[in-house]
């Protein structure tokens, strides 16, 4: 294999370091003309690892007026090398990053002081030579942060000189702040002489352009009037393909490690999407982008995916990255602000059973509402747990994007649900191994339907059929070998689950499933039961007869199995032949 080819920055957001060394980028630079068009001032909310950060140094590399004689070698073959504008590298540019202040909630006011200090250090000694002669001592002296940052506005004003602020993880510690501390200790932050919201207050009067991004909108609405902004990005069509790959973007990276020969002959461009694309596409995050633009896959997801492939000359074994599987703690956190936990898991709960919920998606709202059912959704929304799928009216069409955010749901229920009663996970690796190879299933469903039981004897979280398909969904998904397909459409009718083998990971997997799940009220009439049962049978007949299922199963043996559950107690199980 030919090793002369440009590596993948997986988890490097470095745009210097990226260039310098060479490695694969997929040139996001064209966008830089639109944000000068559309305002000074910009704000824009992307879910985690969406290639922000890695924007935001190439956007500050664009404008540093200290990077202006290397423009050329850092833009090269980039759109922005060949329709360059006319602020290009005309800025003194402070970058600041949130995230770097710490997760300290009861010393955040001393550690954003010394994050400040030090930042405001740094920007004035590397830009001293363009300021007169003791502008530098002038700044230095200042005590707090926030005085060297009004120092600093004073000097470059009197110079005149054109500052530009980023921001990014604009909300890291101020979410931090709400999850941890609670609404009182977050509005204190937001509101009234905050030293944050002073902060704010000096950002636009001081910089003659601003981009501040982070993952939800609540901190800036309470920062409003400390901070006026101009535009919200974040759901704005013009910049809807602005951070993640489009499929194209994909295919054009696939070639490129194809010609190389560091991808394996028989691994094709169509099989890398078909494998992908379930997995880390389908994100739209603007109403007028939906059908008429290409949805986005998470560049970071893709970055994992091609590196593994491309370094070791295999897919991953997991096709979601280990590195966010802490990202359901995310999810947790929304859940239990506030006092409504059992509404936001109903809400849960619904989104897990059909896929999707309706709603509008609100641009800001303060942290005092973020309890209220529509911001809660739109917050599923900007932290990527929706996306848009359709419209219906006035309202949107917010359904899961793919399988790796499908998890995180999954991940979130399956710790709900051990907080009321532990359950080994662990035991259920050789049933399920027992159930793909060799068609045993009986030892796997036992074991998640007597959990079932158990977690239910003890709290019912939502009572009914609800529960029931949350509680399967969670701890089917935990199979490896089966790819779980909930309400899967079939000919008059939607299964309650597909078992699709996994078959690019696992061939050797033997056997399928389709499961039908019958749930009876505990008043239910012998005679009721048994006409369940009866039309159950039939439907699931109906199921395996249709033409598309055979083209799905890779030669596996199809199992059709059927439970009946009144409460919460097996009233009947059978493999229909």
């Amino acid at each position: 294999m030919n090793n002369d080819f440009k590596r993948i920055p997986y988890g490097i957001s470095d745009f210097k370091q990226v260039r310098k060394e060479n490695k694969y980028l997929v040139d996001k630079s064209m966008y830089f003309e639109r944000m000068e068009r559309a305002g000074n001032f910009l704000f824009l909310v992307r879910p985690r690892r969406f290639g922000k950060s890695l924007f935001l140094n190439m956007l500050e590399a664009y404008y540093d007026i200290n990077e202006k004689d290397n423009f050329q070698e850092l833009f090269k073959g980039m759109y922005a090398a060949e329709h360059p504008t006319e602020y290009r590298n005309k800025y003194q540019v402070m970058h600041l990053d949130f995230s770097c202040v710490g997760s300290d909630i009861d010393n955040l006011s001393s550690n954003f002081n010394n994050y400040l200090t030090g930042q405001c250090e740094s920007f004035i000694r590397k830009y001293a030579y363009l300021y007169p002669k003791g502008c530098e001592d002038e700044v230095l002296r200042g005590k707090t942060g926030i005085d060297m940052l009004n120092r600093l506005n004073n000097v470059a004003r009197d110079s005149g000189c054109s500052l530009y602020l980023i921001v990014d993880e604009y909300d890291n510690f101020t979410n931090n702040v709400l999850n941890v501390k609670g609404q009182q200790a977050y509005h204190d932050l937001t509101h009234g002489t905050g030293f944050y919201r002073d902060v704010f207050k000096l950002f636009k009067p001081m910089f003659d352009r601003i981009i501040m991004l982070g993952v939800a909108p609540i901190t800036l609405d309470d920062l409003t009037s400390g901070y006026n902004i101009a535009l919200n990005m974040t759901i704005d069509s013009r910049f809807n393909q602005m951070l993640g790959f489009s499929e194209e973007d994909v295919r054009q990276m696939i070639r490129y490690y194809k010609d190389a020969g560091a991808i394996k002959p028989e691994v094709t461009e169509d099989s890398i999407i078909a494998d992908i694309k379930p997995w880390y596409d389908n994100y739209c995050f603007a109403k007028d982008s939906f059908g008429r633009e290409p949805s986005m896959f998470n560049s970071d997801m893709v970055c994992y995916y091609m590196s593994t492939l491309v370094d070791t000359g295999h897919k991953p074994e997991e096709m979601v990255d280990p590195n966010t599987k802490t990202d359901y703690k995310k999810l947790r956190n929304l859940i239990e602000i506030g006092n409504m936990t059992e509404e936001r898991r109903q809400t849960i709960y619904d989104i897990m059973h059909t896929g999707y919920t309706y709603s509008t998606i609100n641009s800001y709202f303060p942290a005092e509402s973020i309890t209220d059912e529509d911001n809660f959704v739109s917050l599923l929304f900007y932290y990527g747990m929706l996306t848009i799928r359709g419209t219906l009216g006035a309202m949107l069409k917010l359904g899961i994007p793919n399988n790796n955010v499908r998890k995180q749901y999954y991940n979130y229920l399956i710790q709900a649900f051990q907080q009321i009663y532990p359950i080994a996970v662990s035991q259920l690796n050789v049933p399920f191994y027992q159930a793909a190879l060799e068609g045993n299933w009986r030892p796997m469903m036992d074991y998640i339907l007597k959990a079932y039981h158990d977690t239910t004897a003890v709290r019912q979280l939502i009572e009914g059929e609800r529960n029931l398909q949350g509680f399967m969904n969670a701890f089917l998904s935990l199979d490896p070998y089966y790819l779980v397909a909930p309400e899967m459409e079939f000919s008059h009718g939607y299964c309650d689950f597909f078992l699709l083998p996994n078959y690019t990971v696992y061939p050797m997997v033997a056997h399928s499933y389709i499961l039908e799940l019958k749930y009876l009220k505990t008043d239910t009439t012998e005679a009721e039961t048994a006409q369940q049962w009866t039309e159950a049978v039939a439907q699931i007949k109906t199921y395996a007869a249709d033409h598309k299922l055979q083209t799905m199963l890779h030669g596996t043996q199809l199992h059709l199995i059927v439970v009946q559950i009144k409460g919460y107690d097996v009233v009947k199980m059978e493999e229909i032949r």
